[in-house]
């Protein structure tokens, strides 16, 4: 069974050309993004000969990690089996209707012992403007409507990994708080960014100048930040697997320790009937 359809891809791609040919693209967060990625593959301590960058912002990617080549986000990865050491997937896997279809694609398309490694907004991105967007939607419509895409909790992601068949997987995060004037203003930086509404679900007709204003309103009652200022957060979460290979650390046989656990915590061991 095919996964639901969540992204307008046609949309989601205006988006992005809009934000690269805005005069002053808002991609801070692209930018902590490839410095993580860059820290990350220094650590793992290894040469990779044949990597590949999944992006949707590929003139950005050029420039900020241009010994990678790259492949686009596609719902079907152009990425032949067993072809890459490492797939990287860059800050574009929420828009994924299939998040754990592309992580089974990019399992396939590694070599044994290969690295995947995602990095992705996470569910606590841009929670106060959801909230704040839905009580006014509430109050002024009696109703709500698709507004943010829905992304996921690091826990569920984590589990998605293992789904796909990775090995040694690992789910951490990075918060970043952003101060802004005003909704408007943080919705702008939204656009600059090219993470604006791009579900296929949105409404198709404009909404009213008063909804956001209402909006405005209750975010600065309950998202104040210094300065007369209001504040937005931002989750990325960062994924890592391996593709299995006899070489990874493995968990012990059960029945194989050496030591008993009470010796080690100087406790009494009773034994059960």
């Amino acid at each position: 069974m095919s996964a639901p359809v969540l992204t307008d891809r046609h949309a989601l791609s205006l988006h992005r050309r809009r934000a690269v040919a805005s005069p002053d693209p808002a991609f801070f967060l692209l930018e902590e993004a490839a410095d993580e990625i860059k820290e990350r593959l220094l650590s793992v301590n290894r040469r990779f000969t044949a990597p590949v960058l999944i992006s949707g912002f590929p003139d950005f990617w050029a420039d900020a990690l241009p010994d990678l080549p790259q492949s686009p986000d596609l719902p079907l990865l152009d990425l032949a089996p067993g072809s890459q050491d490492a797939v990287i997937h860059a800050m574009s896997l929420h828009w994924a209707d299939d998040p754990v279809g592309q992580m089974v694609q990019g399992f396939r398309a590694l070599k044994p012992d290969g690295l995947f490694l995602a990095l992705l907004f996470g569910g606590q991105t841009l929670h106060e403007l959801r909230a704040c967007l839905a009580e006014a939607e509430a109050e002024i419509s009696g109703g709500l409507s698709p507004r943010i895409l829905p992304m996921a909790e690091i826990r569920d992601l984590g589990a998605l990994l293992q789904r796909a068949g990775f090995a040694l997987p690992v789910a951490d995060s990075f918060t970043r708080k952003v101060a802004y004037r005003d909704i408007f203003h943080l919705m702008s930086d939204l656009r600059a960014m090219g993470e604006t509404n791009a579900l296929a679900a949105r409404l198709r007709r404009p909404t009213s100048r008063a909804l956001f204003l209402r909006a405005g309103e209750i975010y600065r009652q309950n998202f104040p930040a210094a300065g007369d200022r209001i504040e937005a957060t931002f989750e990325v979460i960062c994924l890592t697997g391996w593709t299995p290979h006899e070489s990874q650390q493995k968990p012990l046989r059960p029945g194989s320790a050496r030591a008993r656990l009470a010796d080690a915590l100087h406790a009494t061991e009773h034994r059960l009937p």
